[in-house]
């Protein structure tokens, strides 16, 4: 991202953190804010969020993923990942840029960050997580990571659970039904567990084919 465009993004930040935790201290606030005007926090990057973020009720910047734009079920947002807070970029802070060139670059910051797969021996080999990093959700929307999983489990058709930030596991959609029942076990145990203070983002499996998103099994039994 060009210098110009920098400056006029940074110039429209307020304290627009939506949750990320240590939000009630102002100090830390304006120092985040402050890093990102000196240019000590350069990189924007999309962060997943639920249908019921309050970020959308603020208008905060994003591409809905699942849903409708009316009733969506999860949403990409953009902003700055500071020390403190993820600081949302809005509508008016990219007034006048080209927003494809802004969203293009913050796809390519997911790209940069490394998030390399395990593969899970107490399941036969057959499931693989790349957890605990700040963007590991997020991973499910870079292709190159997505084939990779595509690749160790040699499998056409994924089911990837991302129940909450900093969490993925994967597993072959053809895999037997104990050991799908299994993983399902597992991702019910995150989606609950909130003990880790990970946000949550949706209670579903991802179908995951040719490295994209191609729809979601919904497992709220509500």
């Amino acid at each position: 991202m060009n210098k110009k465009t920098t400056k006029k993004i940074i110039m429209g930040l307020f304290k627009r953190i939506f949750g990320k935790g240590d939000s009630e201290s102002d100090k830390r606030v304006e120092s985040d804010i402050n890093k990102i005007k000196t240019g000590q926090v350069d990189k924007i990057y999309p962060i997943l969020k639920p249908g019921d973020w309050v970020g959308i009720q603020a208008g905060a910047l994003k591409l809905t993923i699942i849903g409708t734009k009316e009733q969506p079920e999860l949403v990409v947002a953009f902003g700055y990942d500071a020390p403190n807070n993820f600081v949302f970029l809005m509508p008016k802070d990219v007034e006048g840029e080209d927003l494809n060139q802004i969203l293009k670059q913050a796809y390519d910051n997911l790209e940069g960050i490394v998030s390399d797969f395990e593969i899970s021996e107490a399941l036969n080999k057959q499931v693989l997580t790349a957890s605990g990093q700040d963007f590991s959700s997020e991973k499910i929307l870079c292709r190159y990571h997505m084939m990779k999983a595509h690749e160790l489990l040699n499998a056409k058709e994924l089911l990837v659970s991302i129940p909450r930030r900093r969490c993925m596991m994967v597993i072959s959609r053809q895999a037997d039904k104990e050991l799908l029942n299994t993983f399902v076990q597992l991702h019910n145990n995150v989606w609950e567990d909130s003990s880790y203070g990970n946000a949550p983002i949706l209670n579903a499996l991802f179908v995951v084919i040719d490295g994209q998103i191609d729809g979601i099994i919904p497992l709220d039994n509500k």
